[in-house]
């Protein structure tokens, strides 16, 4: 870690500003207004180019169009922040950000929801298309404001439901309970229903199951934590929510340490399995 945090690009604007520029163009200069690329030329002011097209004739910068863009926060600094939020499998807090960067609380909030926006991908289009292997679970986590303990259950608690593609992406979802009602709706908003859909044996996915290719659960009351079975192609296919249950211990490690708060509100995350 303190070797690759030595790298010029960490501590110097200029060798940070050329990296991105290597990253964004691999093939020269591409003017943000009129396309053209490669053919411009750089100006007097530091990091600044000229397009060369007559009917252009704009100044650019690598920074246009992109969440660094008009931002007064130091480049090498804005790439610190991009390694350590990718580098960090938990999470990164704005303060932990502010204090590392030594940049205020508030630039860190700033540069937090601006990089988590740039690595959003796209819309939200229904997981597990061409077949893939859908796992779906619910967890317990915080606590509803103004609802007191009962002596035993969760009803205190946030519910957040999960969907999590094999190989693929995480969909987390704050819902109201663990009912159908609230659950089924998420269930066939998010799930091609060429998918392969894997629960445990919670009563409310029966109905919803039938919605897909198939529907696998495995039955946790009897320790039953994987199964497997013989594909008509010759391959095996392992039924379990391992997955998203290695989802959740990631979760929880990063709201209860690096986080420690989070609003009561819809999640609707996309994370890289």
């Amino acid at each position: 870690m303190a070797d690759i945090l030595s790298a010029a690009h960490f501590k110097d604007d200029t060798a940070a500003r050329k990296l991105i520029e290597s990253v964004r163009w691999p093939e020269g200069p591409v003017c943000p207004y009129c396309g053209v690329v490669n053919h411009a030329y750089p100006i007097k002011k530091a990091g600044w180019f000229r397009c060369a097209e007559k009917e252009c004739r704009k100044d650019f910068t690598v920074t246009i169009g992109t969440v660094m863009e008009r931002s007064h926060i130091p480049l090498h600094k804005w790439v610190l922040a991009f390694y350590l939020m990718n580098a960090s499998k938990k999470g990164i807090s704005a303060h932990q950000l502010h204090r590392t960067l030594g940049i205020r609380y508030q630039s860190a909030w700033f540069m937090c929801h601006r990089i988590r926006e740039a690595m959003r991908s796209g819309g939200l289009a229904p997981m597990g298309g061409g077949g893939g292997v859908i796992e779906s679970d619910e967890t317990f986590i915080g606590r509803k404001k103004g609802v007191r303990k009962p002596k035993s259950g969760f009803g205190h608690k946030n519910v957040v439901l999960t969907l999590v593609e094999r190989g693929g992406k995480a969909r987390s979802f704050h819902v109201d309970s663990t009912r159908a009602a609230d659950v089924v709706p998420v269930v066939r908003a998010n799930v091609a229903r060429e998918a392969k859909f894997v629960t445990d044996e919670a009563s409310h996915y029966w109905e919803v199951g039938r919605d897909f290719a198939r529907h696998d659960a495995v039955n946790h009351g009897l320790d039953e934590y994987a199964r497997y079975e013989r594909e008509a192609d010759g391959s095996e296919y392992v039924i379990h929510t391992n997955t998203v249950e290695g989802y959740y211990s990631v979760f929880k490690r990063g709201m209860k340490g690096v986080y420690q708060h989070c609003a009561h509100r819809l999640i609707a995350t996309t994370n890289s399995n």
